[in-house]
């Protein structure tokens, strides 16, 4: 038996959910750092708080991805783990922004960074089924178009949310002003409103796509098909088994997530003081002016504008992919983006960014896709929750280090400069493009004249 081709449509729909998920995301990348400091963290001590994101991810993705492959009910195998996980980030959104009505109990901070550690699990319960879906639902030469319109999805829904806090300012009057503590309403109502696109956005895709039975999916696999005994004495523990079995393709593809998450991540929490005080001219000492709310809502427009990039770049990889084959295709990219960040070392001034983000961008697209397309042809279908949950550990552990060395490495080696942080991601994404040659790509077609 072989999978239904999906149209570009249906392929849309299944991937609806990730826009609101993304949303969430974006909201959280651009702006958690900035709530951190507005709530007390100096700027060396943001990525210590930012480690409960890979943390989060490392614990909760291949647990998920385990359970998602043995679930089956009259709502579907991953439904159930899109809605729960969406309906417990729009709680960490709605209430991050708004920790210090919790004062009472516990410093602001500290609630604040218990909610980004409820979003960021959340987050990983909805976003892993959602990727083996895509595994799930379509056939090998549809793979790359799927995870292309995923990012797709995944870089309009990050534009929003990118975008959100500065038009509520700018384009209808809601204040960015703040006071010692205290987060300003821009950002306040910016994650309400992406809690509720988060919700709408994952109902969009449970109530249009259709999940393959595990019966079916049995009998597409060209694998044999393990036997009830082996079902039955299966336990969560077998996730270890699984690692040290992982496919070759998934061994090398590790090396290359490595490098281009630990440059994400400390692009992620270092962008907003890196441009605060690089192009802005401000001290690492201020979270509260004026002008670094400024700097921060252009950070959010920045963001925005690589995950535009990213969008429409999406919709042209399946294409430059056939061309060129999809090793090439990321390493190109991956070069793009290390420049684009190394850049921003040298522009004049913040306008000038908007060149750097378009580079960073094209490498945020491939990150988002080619890994995936890659993976996805090495590994079973009746194993594909759970090894696209262990996969995410090549994601969370460099996040993890650079969690833990990040903070130091900008107070006592950069003086508190946190440009450098960025210069550093750069580098790395330029490893990242070196290393996709070594990989072993099974199932990738180049067209050929």
């Amino acid at each position: 038996m072989e999978k239904r081709k999906l149209s570009f449509w249906q392929i849309w729909n299944m991937s609806f959910g990730f826009l609101g998920i993304q949303m969430g995301f974006a909201l959280q990348n651009a702006n958690a750092s900035r709530i951190l400091q507005i709530f007390g963290a100096d700027v060396h001590e943001l990525s210590w708080f930012w480690i409960i994101a890979p943390l989060m991810g490392l614990i909760v993705q291949p647990i998920i991805g385990y359970y998602s492959d043995k679930t089956w009910g009259k709502f579907g195998r991953r439904k159930p783990y899109f809605l729960v996980g969406a309906i417990l980030a729009s709680i960490g959104l709605v209430l991050m922004p708004q920790a210090d009505i919790f004062i009472a109990f516990l410093p602001a901070l500290w609630v604040g960074a218990g909610f980004l550690m409820i979003m960021d699990a959340s987050f990983n319960i909805a976003m892993e089924p959602f990727r083996a879906l895509v595994g799930d639902n379509l056939r090998t030469d549809q793979r790359t178009a799927g995870f292309s319109i995923q990012t797709a999805l995944i870089g309009f829904g990050a534009v929003v949310g990118s975008w959100l806090p500065y038009a509520l300012t700018n384009w209808f009057g809601v204040s960015n002003e703040t006071s010692a503590g205290i987060v300003p309403a821009n950002l306040i109502w910016s994650f309400i409103i992406g809690a509720i696109i988060l919700i709408v956005s994952i109902l969009v895709t449970i109530f249009t796509t259709k999940e393959y039975s595990p019966e079916e999916l049995a009998s597409f696999d060209n694998d044999s098909v393990a036997t009830i005994e082996e079902e039955e004495s299966s336990s969560l523990m077998d996730i270890f088994e699984d690692f040290k079995k992982m496919p070759t393709t998934m061994r090398q593809l590790s090396w290359v997530q490595f490098f281009s998450w630990f440059g994400l991540f400390g692009m992620w929490v270092f962008a907003t003081p890196a441009i605060a005080q690089h192009i802005y001219g401000l001290p690492h000492t201020d979270s509260s002016s004026t002008a670094y709310q400024n700097a921060g809502d252009w950070v959010g427009i920045l963001f925005g504008i690589y995950n535009l990039v990213s969008a429409f770049y999406a919709f042209a990889l399946p294409y430059i992919a056939k061309k060129l084959g999809r090793k090439k295709t990321h390493s190109i990219s991956l070069i793009i983006g290390g420049l684009g960040l190394l850049s921003i070392y040298i522009m004049p001034n913040e306008n000038w960014l908007i060149l750097s983000m378009i580079g960073i961008g094209i490498a945020w697209a491939s990150i988002l896709a080619m890994p995936y397309a890659i993976l996805a042809g090495s590994i079973s279908a009746k194993k594909m929750g759970v090894y696209m949950g262990i996969f995410n550990f090549f994601i969370v552990i460099p996040q993890i280090i650079n969690a833990l060395i990040g903070g130091p490495l900008v107070k006592y080696a950069y003086n508190n400069e946190a440009i450098f942080a960025l210069i550093i991601s750069g580098v790395s994404f330029l490893i990242a493009a070196a290393l996709v040659y070594k990989v072993k790509d099974v199932d990738d077609v180049i067209q050929t004249k």
